[in-house]
């Protein structure tokens, strides 16, 4: 089995930008790109807040852009997802699903987080097309538009609060009365004119596929026997992200949620010569310039540490 001076997981953001850092830096790079190449901003339709994209830009065209310009100085792509790792020595271990074994070392980990979605067949097939689940990606879209929001703690509340900025109303729908989300962030929503409350509900289907988009949702009472449709033009999913960390369970440091702990001067894991980048490591931005920053801050982290271990290009 070969050992590689990088082994990259993920794409998306972070890891293509890891990628061309580290191949420039001539360290020949092999990443895996996972079970959704390109990261989540292969579907998204389009990106206005990515710089130097004045007239934005399709997600999936800009991720075959970051793609083929870490290809060009030397990345070699591996398709596959990681089920398992062993972290406890370098060269690290990495098996694939397929069974496939690879060996680097050193590791950045750039998985993402995936966004918690209701599990609705019509959410996942109008995604991008007024079902979204983040709000500061494609808020803007939604100039003066009627909206909701499912979720009742603090991920609900902070996008029904930034949708504000541009929907004529927000709806915020959730199965209880009681509220997980702080104090802070539930009163913040309450005193705002444009955010409206549907309590003790849930929401049973997502309307519009005929049209290409989202015309309403139907909803259900959690008290009464009674379900409702109501008329929306988009549907942002609040109810959290699940990182995806779960090959690294019980080897890297996590918080409460599953988001790997980083040093905070840089990328670098509680194991030497791991690193992470991206969403895999941030609940807070979850945005691709961040991402893609994080990816450049993980390449050099990794090169210098390599050269450390007298492992060098």
């Amino acid at each position: 089995m070969e050992t590689h001076k990088v082994l990259i997981l993920g794409s998306g953001p972070a890891g293509y930008t890891a990628a061309l850092y580290a191949a420039r830096a001539q360290l020949s790079p092999v990443l895996i790109d996972g079970n959704q190449p390109g990261g989540q901003l292969t579907i998204t339709t389009d990106v206005e807040n990515y710089p130097g994209f004045p007239d934005g830009v399709m997600g999936p065209e800009m991720m075959d852009l970051f793609r083929k310009q870490a290809e060009k100085f030397g990345t070699t792509y591996v398709n596959g997802h990681v089920v398992k790792t062993d972290l406890s020595s370098s060269p690290f271990k990495v098996t694939l699903e397929d069974g496939t074994e690879m060996a680097g070392h050193s590791l950045i980990i750039c998985t993402g987080a995936r966004a918690k979605l209701l599990g609705l067949e019509n959410e996942s097939l109008l995604m991008g097309r007024g079902v979204s689940a983040c709000a500061t990606c494609d808020g803007f879209f939604f100039q003066e538009k009627e909206l909701a929001v499912v979720g009742g703690g603090d991920t609900a509340m902070e996008e029904a609060t930034f949708l504000t900025r541009y929907a004529s109303k927000v709806s915020i729908i959730h199965r209880r009365e009681e509220f997980r989300a702080s104090k802070i962030m539930l009163e913040k929503a309450r005193k705002n004119p444009k955010i409206d409350w549907v309590l003790n509900a849930t929401v049973d289907d997502v309307l519009g596929l005929e049209e290409g988009k989202v015309t309403g949702i139907r909803l259900s009472s959690t008290t009464e026997d009674k379900t409702w449709d109501m008329k929306l033009d988009g549907l942002f999913i609040g109810i959290g992200h699940q990182p995806n960390t779960e090959p690294f369970s019980g080897q890297l440091d996590m918080d409460d949620v599953g988001y790997l702990k980083v040093d905070g001067a840089s990328t670098a894991t509680n194991v030497p010569g791991v690193f992470a980048a991206g969403d895999v490591a941030d609940s807070v931005y979850r945005q691709a310039v961040t991402a893609a920053g994080t990816g450049c801050r993980a390449a050099i982290d990794a090169e210098r540490w390599l050269e450390a271990q007298g492992i060098e290009a």
